[in-house]
């Protein structure tokens, strides 16, 4: 594809790119007849999970099952894998701190995933401040912005003939990553100035901070979650339980092969239809998931109510279905049942075939196994 005059390029990929243009992007890199049908095939998504989860009354399942996924996939990204069962098990601790290894990585990436929504929410807009809190919570680091003498380089990887090749160098030098991120913060708060549909701006800024790499670890993942709340922020979505990275896992060469078509051939437009197409896939993906779990929770549920020794049986179904591992504590924690109580009803749903009775290092969890492979699916 012949280089896009409108917009300067990369021209070598082993000096800092300080080059980087500012935002916004000329119209007629993103003003075509196929990318503005994808919008609208995006949005038409989108809307539809919005107004289903709007109408779920227990967020709790969205919040814990449908984010969780979000986190774990988002982290294989960056080669950090852990087992749904780890990954459960860690989660039924509650908290990352009690977690090892990769999964203690996944649950801060969804910690920072709600605790950056809560932010945002009593913030007009986005600031530096956002994307150091997002980083310091996903690495567990104490660093801001790297500094100036940071030898960045991103290099290919693997043990093929290109391994160690640079394939980008992003900005350095006084002052310069500080003023590009502001100019990027002014691109996506600012939409008097830059009046773009929110999905499109989303996909730019999305390149835009990686391109732009302020930190010395941790961007992908910020930049994955600034996806998320972005849309959030813009009312587009209520909760950040869009599964946007599952696609970007499938499709993981074409997304770096996409980033890389921006800065060196000045490619916006696969870009841009591969971030529509992500947001369009994963919409739906998510939005039938919704519904497999509340028709799953709807049946176990009667089961339940059948039941006339299980006192709230609401309740009990609710907890089950916040997410897949439960523990006797989940029950009790929050005096939902009395500790006895609890156990027997667990119990009961093990003999009745709804929960899996585990074991694991002398740890008792009851697995909602329909909702489990829900989630694996």
């Amino acid at each position: 594809m012949p280089e896009i005059s409108t917009y300067r390029i990369n021209p070598d990929r082993d000096k800092p790119w300080n080059g980087l243009p500012d935002l916004p992007i000329a119209p007629e890199l993103w003003r075509t007849p196929e990318l503005l049908e994808q919008l609208g095939h995006a949005r038409e998504a989108l809307g539809r999970l919005h107004g289903r989860s709007v109408a779920i009354p227990n967020q709790g399942l969205l919040i814990n099952s449908i984010s969780l996924q979000e986190a774990k996939a988002s982290s294989a990204i960056e080669n950090i894998f852990t087992t749904d069962d780890e990954l459960y098990q860690a989660f039924s601790e509650t908290k990352a701190d009690r977690a090892e290894g990769p999964a203690k990585e996944v649950l801060r990436y969804r910690e920072a995933l709600w605790s950056g929504n809560d932010f945002l929410k009593s913030e007009a807009g986005f600031t530096r401040d956002y994307f150091v809190r997002m980083v310091r919570e996903i690495k567990q680091v104490e660093e801001g912005i790297r500094p100036p003498f940071t030898a960045t380089v991103i290099r290919q990887g693997g043990s093929g003939p290109h391994a160690g090749k640079a394939i980008y160098t992003p900005p350095r030098g006084s002052g310069i990553l500080e003023a590009k991120l502001d100019n990027l913060l002014a691109f996506v708060n600012d939409d008097d100035a830059y009046p773009l549909h929110p999905l499109l701006k989303m996909a730019i800024a999305h390149f835009q901070f990686e391109a732009i790499h302020p930190f010395r670890d941790g961007n992908g993942r910020t930049g994955r979650i600034f996806n998320i709340h972005y849309l959030v922020k813009k009312g587009l979505l209520d909760y950040p339980i869009l599964y946007l990275s599952r696609y970007i896992l499938a499709h993981k060469e074409a997304y770096y092969g996409a980033l890389a078509g921006v800065s060196q051939r000045g490619d916006w437009a696969t870009w841009l239809r591969y971030m529509l197409t992500a947001v369009e896939v994963t919409a739906n993906l998510t939005f039938d998931k919704i519904n497999r779990i509340l028709e799953a929770r709807d049946a176990v549920l009667a089961v339940i109510q059948a039941q006339k020794s299980i006192r709230r049986p609401d309740q009990l179904t609710q907890k089950i279905f916040t997410q897949p591992i439960t523990r006797i504590k989940h029950l009790t924690e929050d005096r939902t049942y009395a500790l006895n109580t609890a156990r027997d009803y667990l119990n009961k749903l093990v003999e009745l075939q709804i929960l899996e009775k585990k074991s694991v290092q002398g740890n008792i969890y009851y697995i909602n196994r329909e909702l489990y492979s829900i989630l694996e699916d």
